[in-house]
């Protein structure tokens, strides 16, 4: 398959004007000029062109939960679903992801395994959707944060068995919940944390052993203290909460960026709607505390929390991406945060996240210049999963 275009993301903010991605199987072959990968190709196979269109690498959701479906009351379709009710449901939602240009995502706490299973449905091409990196049971404390996934634990030996058995799943990130949450109403509150410090180290050490990396779910101030010294390698949400407000501790954002933690906020594609919810003065705090880790050099990467309370799995990412926009991030980087930055932060750079031969043929086609206007991301032409063209729209200039 060949696809042609008017410009091809290359590197970060790079474009191929009048480019081609040629692709063979479910990879890469090569990437340059229209007219030499053209001659290349030859007469056969199919070539989709797009001659006023931009290719981009597809887009990288770093924090979904697949097993919620959104709606105002995700816990409640949960308890109500046997896991075959909601594995079809997950595999909707899979499919919406895909068609909106989500072409990865990682699956931070889910049900039974159900997103390992229907991973496998993907990967067999027996479903529609984009890769999922899962990380299984998430682990939490008895009574604590998402408790209600199975996953709680007590004691360093046990929280080494529960990470083992994630592994054996085939998990390829571990979650732990550092804080309370939310979502969790009769659970800790999310200022508080949750783990001791030798409880968070036998994790990430059972985890890093296995070569797999430790995401924290951490808005608590010292659930991020802990995740950080213990060597989480991401840490989500990150919003530094004290009892009385919120803290950022400059000695601990110190660390995260000598140490190389990626941070993914979790933006609600809503988040224009912040200040009704949570009132001007908190909603100012919560904005400029990103915009803080940003500039002190942090690496953030995008991800939605896809699954919880109103926060749907169609077009979601690219609606949250404004965000960081709206702080006076660069389009480039922003972007990166949602491809390249996020493979790498997610232990798969090597396979996705970039247009370069050799990796996997995850792409996204879209009207306009997603570097000039990041709402470019939502024209979508066409998107390619695993060599796979899904949502192909009516527009293309020639089919063979």
């Amino acid at each position: 398959m060949l696809i042609t275009a008017g410009r091809v993301l290359t590197g970060s903010g790079t474009y191929q004007e009048d480019g081609a991605v040629l692709v063979k199987g479910d990879s890469i072959a090569e990437v340059g000029p229209r007219a030499q990968l053209t001659e290349r190709a030859g007469p056969d196979g199919l070539h989709l062109a797009f001659p006023d269109a931009t290719v981009v690498p597809g887009l990288i959701d770093a924090h979904v939960h697949l097993v919620f479906d959104g709606s105002a009351d995700p816990l409640a379709a949960l308890r109500e679903s046997d896991d075959d009710a909601l594995l079809a449901g997950m595999r909707q939602r899979a499919e919406q992801l895909v068609s909106s240009g989500v072409t990865t995502v990682r699956d931070l706490g889910d049900r039974n395994h159900l997103a390992l299973r229907l991973n496998e449905e993907i990967e067999q091409r027996r479903a529609p959707g984009p890769r999922i990196v899962s990380a299984g049971t998430p682990l939490t404390v008895p009574g604590g944060h998402c408790h209600f996934l199975g996953g709680e634990v007590t004691g360093e030996a046990a929280v080494r068995d529960l990470v083992h058995r994630n592994l054996a799943a085939g998990a390829r990130v571990i979650k732990v919940m550092a804080s309370g949450g939310g979502l969790t109403k009769d659970g800790p509150k999310s200022w508080q944390p949750q783990f001791s410090a030798g409880e968070l180290r036998a994790l990430v050490d059972e985890a890093h052993q296995a070569g797999v990396p430790v995401a924290a779910h951490a808005h608590s101030a010292a659930g991020i203290a802990a995740s950080v010294d213990a060597g989480v390698d991401t840490i989500e949400h990150c919003t530094w909460m004290t009892e009385d407000g919120f803290a950022p501790r400059q000695e601990v954002l110190k660390k995260i960026v000598e140490q190389g933690i990626a941070v993914c906020p979790a933006v609600s594609p809503h988040w224009q709607m912040a200040a009704r919810i949570f009132g001007e003065e908190r909603t100012k705090v919560l904005f400029g505390q990103v915009r803080e880790m940003a500039e002190a050099g942090v690496r953030l990467i995008a991800g939605t929390d896809a699954g919880v309370q109103r926060t749907g799995f169609d077009g979601t990412l690219a609606g949250a991406l404004g965000f960081y926009a709206h702080l006076g991030m660069p389009n480039d980087q922003v972007l990166d945060m949602a491809t390249a930055d996020a493979a790498d932060a997610l232990g798969i750079g090597g396979s996705t996240g970039r247009i370069k031969p050799g990796l996997s043929a995850d792409l996204l086609v879209v009207d306009g210049d997603p570097l000039s206007d990041l709402s470019a991301l939502k024209k979508i032409r066409a998107v390619v999963a695993a060599g796979q063209v899904h949502g192909l729209g009516s527009r293309p200039g020639q089919q063979s």
